[in-house]
């Protein structure tokens, strides 16, 4: 049943939130089951005089959150338990909020260098650009922040003379110019499989055709045959440190692609978006460097390595494909945020933000340290979990006798919670899957954490088998 909306188009709150949050205390509070089905965007937009894309980006914050489940063609589903139970008496149970949350793959808040930030602030807003600042600033962004981060692109060997910068509002907003622009008419775009929910969701929501592929280090042939078959007009990636797997593709893969996507005609979207966070191993060329045809875009934030609240990513490649992302965020996002942009260039050109960097970078190791450890300890026998060398994501793949939706629901009676593989699929169902995002967490939750995903794994009594050192996937 869908909850009786109430929006304020007077309130300073955005439309999208609103519904946001509404469908979000129904879910919690049990006026929205589990497996229930919301309306389609475009039927609830109508009934409630909204434009189809406000009601969009509603139901894309809640599956960032976990709460519902998209799934193309079929619509989306509640994923999420009430924060209140009932008992077979029909009394109200304990509340099942957690407390130790696997779920979001972002830093933590207690990180954040709140000193040197205020400082940052007031150096911008007293300096004699500061009026300017506050004006209307254009929609590829404020120039001084684009010189910059073009200049360092190019000191990486990312950006050519001939490519250009556009700064959008973090990389969410990069994926929906760049499905506007290039596959808003059924064209094909494959993705990594499992992916991002929210990668996924702008581009088959845009009407482009999605195809998921596989890319581990040793299903190339896969991705080539899925080329050569589906001919799409864009190839995304994420090969550092790949959100949910954490994985990274080595060089050797990462030509490959570039050579694969070259003889199909297929633009490559490399998203950078964990890159800087290698906590050890040697950092690999990037795809765009390695690209001599041009035929690749480079997308990056500041979200992951500095203050997600800011939203500010950026996209770089050849000027032909940069000036059509521009023209499309003319159209709905006419003037940028320069305020943001030119605190965050000032963070950076005031060392501040390397010295930040550093610091994420060692507690972000010692976090990815906890995790696998306590995988290797907590987990129960022929369990598999990735091993990155960086980013925020550890990709587990449980016993096939153990679906992860319910080990979610138990373990949120726990007090724990986390993402289930099937939140990321793309055509490959992931039943036995979880992502565990630890970046956000101390150590010692960490441990606790998965100490309780362990307790409840290996309960199943029916199930008892050896303990097995867990493998790599």
């Amino acid at each position: 049943m869908v909850p009786d909306i109430r929006l304020d188009s007077s309130s300073p709150e955005p439309l999208y939130r609103q519904l946001y949050e509404q469908f979000k205390t129904a879910i919690r509070h049990g006026g929205l089951a589990r497996g229930e089905k919301l309306p389609p965007t475009r039927e609830l937009a109508g009934s409630l005089g909204l434009n189809r894309t406000t009601v969009a980006a509603a139901y894309e914050l809640l599956e960032s959150d976990g709460l519902i489940r998209g799934h193309v063609g079929r619509g989306s589903f509640v994923q999420a338990l009430p924060d209140r139970l009932e008992t077979r008496d029909g009394v109200a149970a304990l509340p099942v909020a957690a407390r130790i949350s696997f779920s979001a793959s972002r830093p933590s808040e207690m990180l954040f260098p709140l000193e040197e930030f205020r400082a940052t602030c007031r150096e911008v807003l007293d300096s004699a650009e500061a009026t300017q600042i506050l004006q209307l600033g254009p929609a590829a962004g404020y120039a001084p922040l684009r010189r910059y981060l073009l200049d360092q692109a190019r000191e990486r060997g990312i950006a050519g003379p001939d490519d250009d910068i556009l700064i959008t509002s973090g990389c969410q907003q990069a994926f929906d110019l760049l499905q506007r622009v290039f596959a808003s008419r059924g064209e094909t775009v494959l993705l990594e499989d499992p992916v991002y929910p929210g990668l996924r969701n702008v581009f088959a929501r845009g009407g482009a055709r999605v195809t998921g592929v596989p890319l581990g280090e040793n299903e190339m042939d896969e991705l080539a045959r899925a080329v050569e078959k589906e001919r799409p007009r864009m190839i995304v990636l994420t090969p550092n440190f790949q959100n949910p797997t954490g994985t990274t593709m080595p060089e050797p893969a990462r030509k490959m692609v570039l050579e694969v996507a070259r003889k199909a005609g297929a633009i490559v979207v490399e998203n950078d978006l964990y890159g800087d966070l290698r906590y050890r191993g040697r950092a690999l060329p990037a795809m765009k460097h390695l690209d001599r045809t041009a035929g690749t875009i480079y997308l990056s934030s500041f979200s992951k390595i500095a203050f997600p609240g800011l939203r500010v990513g950026w996209a770089i490649g050849p000027r032909h494909f940069l000036a059509g992302l521009i023209e499309a965020k003319q159209a709905s996002d006419l003037h940028s945020d320069q305020l943001s942009q030119a605190v965050l260039l000032r963070f950076a050109e005031s060392g501040r933000l390397a010295a930040h960097r550093g610091r994420m970078r060692k507690t972000g190791g010692e976090r990815l340290q906890a995790c696998l450890e306590a995988c290797e300890r907590e987990l129960p026998a022929r369990s598999r979990f990735t091993r990155p060398e960086g980013g925020m994501n550890v990709w587990v793949q449980l016993p096939d006798w153990l679906d992860a939706c319910e080990l979610a629901s138990r373990a949120e009676q726990e007090g724990v919670s986390f993402l289930p593989g099937r939140t990321f699929e793309v055509s490959r169902p992931q039943p036995h899957s979880l992502r565990l995002s630890f970046a956000g967490l101390e150590p010692k939750e960490i441990r606790a954490g998965l100490a309780v995903l362990g307790k409840i794994a290996r309960s199943d009594s029916g199930r008892g088998v050896r303990r097995e050192e867990p493998a790599l996937v």
